[in-house]
């Protein structure tokens, strides 16, 4: 009883011996090759990802894209090779491509938002509307890019706030662009009996003696119009957006300073009551 247990047990032991001698016999050659190709393409995939990386750079193309378009060109080539390994084996790669896509397809209606932000990242490194540095207003909101990601662009402004945008909401829309300047503009009131020749130009001296003013930008000082209270002074310049509200009132208090010493006025309308008693009997 025994012997015949022990009898049975080697031949379950020789059989997969020789299931498993056979199966290296007949596949060795293959699953070498296989690994052979997957460990060529590997290093295959370092060399192109490494090549389109230094042409990226030789071109001056922005490190956010560069870095992405290297992982990508990896991965794509890395995948290639993976099918071609898994064909010397004899795998059919056939139904794992279409349910790779059947998958891709769920994902990415799922991450549509995502891809969509990512797409646009793509379209502004690329066309570059602006850069890090650069003053932008987009859907109401004004602020100096810190960093431009491919999901999200980062603002920031004078009081150190960090504004997230998604690129989709940047892509598309009216975009103003004033790089590391913000423009400033003022309005108000003189006399009619009052030169303006002479208000211009003490407001423009003023501006060209401030350090904070951007010189390279025209200044614009003149009349902007005529109502009933007297002229309308307009003034426009350019200071830097990381200091914008310090540095215009600023100015602003210089402004008014100079205007009192020099004895020019700013009219305010003048509103009159007349009061009529009548007694009805």
């Amino acid at each position: 009883m025994a012997e015949n247990t022990l009898g049975t047990e080697l031949a379950q032991v020789q059989q997969i011996y020789d299931v498993v001698t056979e199966f290296m016999v007949n596949y060795s050659f293959q699953i070498l090759g296989a690994l052979i190709i997957f460990l060529l393409g590997l290093w295959l995939a370092g060399k192109a990802s490494s090549l389109v990386e230094k042409q990226l750079q030789k071109h001056g193309i922005d490190i956010t894209l560069s870095t992405f378009v290297t992982h990508l060109v990896r991965l794509l080539v890395i995948i290639m090779i993976s099918i071609i390994a898994l064909g010397k084996l004899g795998i059919s790669v056939t139904p794992m491509v279409a349910a790779i896509g059947a998958a891709s397809l769920g994902a990415g209606l799922a991450v549509q938002g995502m891809l969509s932000n990512y797409a646009a990242g793509i379209t502004i490194i690329v066309t570059r509307p602006f850069v890090v540095g650069n003053t932008i207003s987009i859907n109401n909101i004004t602020g100096q890019v810190k960093d431009i990601k491919l999901g999200m662009t980062y603002l920031t402004n004078e009081e150190g706030e960090l504004i997230s945008i998604p690129n989709k909401h940047i892509l598309g829309e009216v975009l103003h662009n004033s790089f590391a300047n913000k423009l400033v503009e003022l309005h108000f009131n003189i006399d009619y009996q009052t030169d303006p020749t002479t208000v211009i130009n003490l407001i423009n001296d003023i501006l060209a003696q401030h350090s904070q003013v951007d010189k390279s930008c025209p200044l614009q000082v003149g009349i902007n119009g005529f109502n009933s209270t007297g002229l309308d002074i307009g003034v426009r310049y350019w200071i830097p957006t990381n200091s914008y509200f310090q540095d215009k009132y600023q100015i602003n208090l210089q402004l008014w300073q100079a205007l009192t010493n020099a004895g020019i006025k700013i009219p305010n309308p003048i509103r009159q009551l007349y009061m009529h008693n009548s007694n009805i009997d």
